[in-house]
């Protein structure tokens, strides 16, 4: 699929979505839970060398596992970009009950990872795609507050009101 198709789907995807405002990861994750009507559950691991993030689909509940071990911004990126491929249909293999139950272990015995892993890859398109509205929807939940810092104190916005300005001035000539 060509770049811009798949940009047009997910915009498409991205106008169908109400997110919190002020916007919260967490909290877009129960909205999307209950209209799945199937728990979603996050879960911060630390992959050290593995993926920064991965969904699993369990016999009941789905699970996004994500890094702990990184900023704030990089785990809501990484919990987005999972979520994303829920909003896009991506389907990995299921998870047995046993491997589902050793996965939330968190002493995971590299034999289960690999299997995980395994089942759960997406196609480059699918990685693509989970990306791009990971972004858009990130860009969306930013775009009415400054420099994308969610609630901020009154003396800090008007800082930031008056450097944006001053940045908007110098751009203008």
């Amino acid at each position: 699929m060509d770049l811009k198709q798949q940009r047009k789907r997910c915009e498409a995807r991205l106008r169908g979505l109400t997110l919190p405002v002020p916007f919260d990861v967490r909290s877009f994750c129960r909205s999307l839970a209950a209209c799945r009507n199937r728990p979603l559950l996050l879960r911060p691991m630390a992959s050290k060398a593995g993926p920064c993030g991965l969904w699993v689909a369990g016999p009941t509940a789905d699970y996004i596992f994500y890094e702990r071990e990184t900023s704030p911004l990089h785990q809501e990126h990484i919990i987005l970009h999972e979520a994303s491929h829920l909003l896009c249909g991506h389907h990995p293999a299921p998870v047995s009950e046993t491997g589902l139950s050793r996965l939330l272990f968190p002493d995971l015995e590299p034999e289960m990872v690999k299997e995980v892993l395994a089942r759960a890859a997406y196609s480059l398109e699918d990685e693509r795609e989970a990306e791009l509205l990971a972004s858009l929807i990130l860009e969306r939940a930013r775009a009415g507050t400054p420099c994308g810092a969610p609630g901020v104190d009154s003396e800090t916005e008007g800082v930031l009101k008056r450097l944006e300005a001053s940045l908007e001035t110098e751009t203008k000539d």
